[in-house]
């Protein structure tokens, strides 16, 4: 899983409340298991029309936000069905931190172990980020997740919450599976030992 350190990049304002996982990457495109190529589909019903052509008013269609890293959006982000496809989605995009006051508790947990970093703030600090988002392409913010800051760009500065174990996941790049092998000695030591002791299991 890829690092997240300190992210710099353009802000998307997307001021919608309860955007569900359906809405982020609609169903039809579920029939992977690839982590790759869901990027052209995000928010597929809200980026293209039913001849397949972009929406020129949805944010990401816009010239300044088509290369957003990071999203600034409303309250309950990522509700609905449980699906993994959906911060797969947002990561292939490129995006790689979501904003808002508040997530779905799956989708908040899935975001952590794919390498994106979902942050809550107050509504307040929300508006002052939609407010930076809304400058296009100078809606350039800086996400410091080792000092728990994000930067405007006119030098404002909000503070975020972070559990610490998550926090030290992403510093490091761990996903469950990096987790597991940083193991791997005592993994091979209790299975030598375990091959010995009972070699029926073995067999």
């Amino acid at each position: 899983m890829q690092k997240f350190t300190k992210l710099t990049g353009v802000a998307a304002p997307l001021p919608m409340v309860n955007i569900d996982t359906d809405m982020i990457i609609p169903k039809q495109f579920l029939k992977t298991i690839k982590r790759t190529g869901l990027g052209k589909n995000l928010f597929d019903e809200m980026r293209y029309d039913s001849d397949g052509k972009e929406k020129p008013d949805f944010v990401l269609n816009k010239p300044a936000y088509r290369k957003s890293q990071i999203l600034v959006a409303g309250a309950n982000f990522g509700c609905g069905s449980s699906r993994e496809h959906a911060p797969w989605a947002l990561l292939d995009f490129g995006i790689r931190c979501v904003i808002s006051t508040s997530f779905a508790d799956i989708f908040y947990n899935n975001c952590f172990k794919n390498g994106i970093l979902p942050i809550k703030v107050s509504q307040e600090d929300l508006d002052k980020l939609f407010d930076d988002a809304n400058r296009g392409a100078n809606a350039t913010i800086t996400v410091d997740l080792e000092a728990q800051e994000i930067r405007g760009p006119d030098g404002g500065v909000v503070k975020f919450e972070i559990d610490p174990f998550r926090k030290k996941c992403l510093l490091e790049g761990l996903d469950d599976i990096g987790l597991t092998l940083q193991q791997a000695s005592a993994i091979d030591s209790f299975e030598s030992s375990q091959r010995t002791g009972q070699p029926w299991l073995y067999r």
